[in-house]
């Protein structure tokens, strides 16, 4: 599937943080068909049981990927998350390779509902969301310069992602 864009990360988030030294650092790519979709791997850092990635970890990926999705739409608008309902399907592995994809399924002026998926690289679902976010200018969330924290764009290649077929 074609990437139209590629999301700047932030500094300092847990999902996409770059200067984080305990985060995932996932890029994040709006895709044609109005998803968000990650390539990314939990690390051990990450971990729940052995093996495992902890499930605030997972619910975190899929609360990061629903709430870019508005920036497919309104790129300039920022959302907070009202709730978010998780089912975890089968244990998400760290050190493995993984999927992220997120959508919008109902989008108003002052809020959106979104749904997300990790799935592995053959497809299985892993873990799925629902959340409901609400919109807010920058200045409402924090006194922190969003530009300066959410503006680290790392350059990549990627034109394209091959998604797995997903249950």
């Amino acid at each position: 599937m074609k990437v139209l864009r590629k999301q700047a990360n932030s500094k300092s988030c847990i999902i996409c943080g770059m200067d984080n030294p305990l985060g995932v650092k996932a890029p994040f790519y709006e895709m044609e068909d109005d998803s968000v979709v990650t390539l990314f791997s939990f690390r051990s850092e990450h971990q729940s049981y052995p093996g495992r990635a902890h499930g605030g970890m997972i619910t975190c990926m899929l609360d990061e990927l629903i709430g870019r999705v508005i920036w497919c739409f309104e790129p300039d608008k920022l959302a907070v998350t009202l709730d978010i309902n998780v089912k975890f399907r089968k244990p998400v592995p760290y050190g493995a390779p993984l999927v992220g994809v997120g959508r919008i399924v109902k989008n108003s002026s002052r809020a959106y509902v979104g749904e997300a998926k990790i799935c592995d690289m053959s497809g299985a679902v892993l873990a799925e969301g629902k959340a409901t976010y609400y919109k807010m200018p920058a200045a409402a969330i924090t006194d922190a310069n969003m530009h300066e924290e959410l503006d680290v764009f790392v350059p990549d290649d990627v034109k394209s992602i091959e998604l797995p077929n997903i249950e």
